[in-house]
């Protein structure tokens, strides 16, 4: 790493940390929204600023040279952000994507190693005499440090890849879990957040791959070229970054905040299903056709009835077999068929048929139709009225 002088490799972690200094400043100044994402989203970004910002500290030599003038506890202390980064961007999602996200205890565990490594740090760096951290500064850091030292660099970096899986993990429930409290999800884009998960859980595989290059060079003898790996870590962080702060600013708005599911329970708590609630669900249904709003959510309409969305989502996926994305469209489709077969509907256009019944996704309507029906309504129409 020692060829990341002040170049063009400085100067694109440079800008990885101005412009994540700069779009944190923006999100912790910021009124609207949900203010605790924005906090957390800024958060993470100041970790991202913070490990360039090491890079430049260990490798420049304009910037090392400086460090060692101001104080030698500089070194390494912004390394302590590759630890709570990726907690941080796990967070964010969950904040993201439920309703009035709390932390929980075992939310606190991700947060161990980081609690842990900084004590480790602060009593092996931090406290020690002046000349001694001048005088381990000297020379070829990375090939004089103990094999203690490289198999907790190699630890930190399988901990970022395990929480990046959560990240995906978390993102793939959030889609399960949607489809039982809204009908209507193809509105909700989950693939810029799915490519910005990826992308950091690529950076930190590369940090796998460095950490165990360190170790084939520096142990076994074998030599890997880590410095190349560290390079295209880099270069790779600026892409997601700018497209984080892009996306985030834009799209995160379109995350319908869902309840956060609770924890199973046992048969024995499991609410029995009175069959005057199923017969009041189903009449409330047919009389009222509340799927008609396109903006429907089981919450909107557990107060319609006044059920507990808990209840309401019990029943629907237990007596009618269907999560609720599937309950209400299905009363959609029906209602679709009876426009079709109206003879005042006959020049209507499949946009106003779908509009109608309740769709606001052409896509949706669509794949719906055609697999309870069997056909697609044009040809559902074209066949009713031959």
């Amino acid at each position: 790493m020692k060829a990341v002088l002040f170049n063009m490799h400085d100067l694109a972690l440079l800008f990885t940390v101005y412009q994540c200094l700069l779009f944190a400043l923006f999100l912790v100044t910021l009124k609207r929204g949900k203010r605790k994402t924005h906090l957390l989203l800024a958060a993470f970004l100041l970790s991202q600023a913070a490990i360039p910002l090491d890079n430049l500290i260990n490798f420049g030599e304009m910037f090392r040279e400086t460090a060692l003038q101001f104080s030698p506890n500089l070194f390494y202390s912004f390394g302590l952000a590759y630890w709570v980064e990726a907690p941080l961007l796990l967070f964010y999602i969950r904040s993201l994507i439920y309703k009035d996200y709390q932390f929980r205890r075992y939310d606190m565990l991700l947060l161990v190693p980081f609690m842990l490594y900084t004590i480790y740090f602060a009593n092996n760096w931090w406290l020690e005499e002046e000349v001694t951290k001048i005088a381990a500064l000297q020379g070829d850091t990375i090939a004089n440090s103990p094999f203690y030292e490289r198999a907790i660099h190699l630890f930190r970096e399988i901990f970022r890849v395990a929480c990046g899986v959560l990240c995906l993990m978390e993102l793939s429930k959030y889609q399960k879990q949607l489809k039982q409290q809204v009908a209507e999800t193809d509105s909700v884009d989950l693939t810029w957040l799915k490519i910005l998960v990826l992308g950091f859980l690529g950076v930190r595989v590369i940090g796998v791959f460095t950490a165990l290059a360190i170790i084939s060079a520096y142990e076994i003898g074998f030599y890997i070229d880590h410095e190349f790996l560290g390079l295209l870590s880099n270069y790779v962080v600026i892409l997601i970054v700018s497209g984080l702060i892009f996306f985030s600013a834009g799209y995160s708005t379109i995350f319908r905040g869902i309840e956060r599911q609770a924890t199973p329970t046992t048969a024995k708590e499991k609410p029995k299903i009175a069959p005057q609630q199923v017969e009041k669900i189903t009449h409330y249904m047919h009389l009222n056709k509340p799927y008609l709003n396109h903006l429907l959510t089981l919450e909107n309409l557990a107060k319609q009835l006044d059920i507990s969305p808990r209840i309401l989502s019990h029943i629907i996926n237990h007596h009618f077999n269907k999560n609720f994305f599937e309950f209400i469209n299905h009363y959609r489709i029906e209602e679709s068929k009876l426009l079709l077969e109206a003879e005042s509907n006959r020049k209507a256009t499949m946009m106003d048929i779908m509009d109608a019944a309740g769709f606001n996704s052409k896509a949706t309507f669509n794949t719906f139709f055609k697999k309870l029906v069997g056909t697609t309504p044009t040809q559902y129409r074209k066949n009713f009225w031959e």
